[in-house]
């Protein structure tokens, strides 16, 4: 009753059916007001103030800094996929069944809030062979990795995959913090927990990297 769809057709049709209903309410000596409140038409009504979000919502809402922004961001793929898969009627939806198709996702969601965002960047090589990053955030010295589980097979290899990763984003002088999301929509994890031992500070020859895990 109260929220105006965005859609122009979907509106006039939610115009006649909220009309209905007051006209409805009205014939039998009742009156809607905001948030679902039906009140005999002679009766007092006092309008109540919206109630503000407390601060913990607020700080959800407002990341303080680029690590909170990323786990907000990050832990909402599957609700910003939602309405890009089932779209309405005739119009192409889009999938994400790949690793890139969520690595472009995160691309959209994170262009409005950092500026300077470099995809598919290379690292120095390591033993013997470099690596293209996922995305390096230069003003935060920082980059995300993404990773997408594809079967229960893959699953077994990506604490592997990761400790590979870590190296290689190690010896790049960009990258002092490492972001490593690991897209998991089947839960083909056998024990995503086990993961998080690679979190933590990872020094070597002088070199170090805080490295960040988050299963999704």
């Amino acid at each position: 009753m109260d929220v105006r769809p965005s859609d122009f057709v979907e509106e006039m049709a939610w115009e006649q059916k909220r009309s209905r209903i007051v006209d409805a309410l009205e014939q039998n000596g009742l009156r809607y007001y905001r948030f679902g409140r039906v009140l005999p038409t002679d009766a007092e009504y006092i309008e109540r103030p919206v109630p503000m979000a407390d601060e913990t919502q607020r700080e959800t809402l407002c990341p303080s800094d680029i690590e909170d922004l990323l786990a907000v961001l990050c832990n909402g793929l599957r609700r910003a996929m939602h309405p890009l898969s089932h779209r309405r009627k005739e119009v192409p939806t889009l999938s994400f069944s790949s690793e890139y198709d969520v690595q472009d996702l995160l691309h959209a969601l994170l262009r409005p809030w950092v500026k300077d965002i470099r995809p598919e960047e290379y690292t120095p090589s390591y033993a013997g062979s470099s690596t293209r990053m996922d995305f390096l955030l230069p003003k935060y010295d920082l980059v995300i990795e993404m990773k997408f589980v594809r079967s229960a097979a893959h699953a077994k290899k990506e604490g592997d995959e990761l400790i590979i990763d870590v190296e290689h984003y190690r010896v790049h002088p960009g990258c002092k913090k490492l972001m490593c999301v690991v897209y998991d929509p089947d839960s083909f994890l056998p024990n995503s927990e086990s993961l998080m031992d690679i979190e933590g500070s990872r020094s070597k020859e002088g070199k170090t990297v805080d490295v960040t895990v988050l299963v999704v």
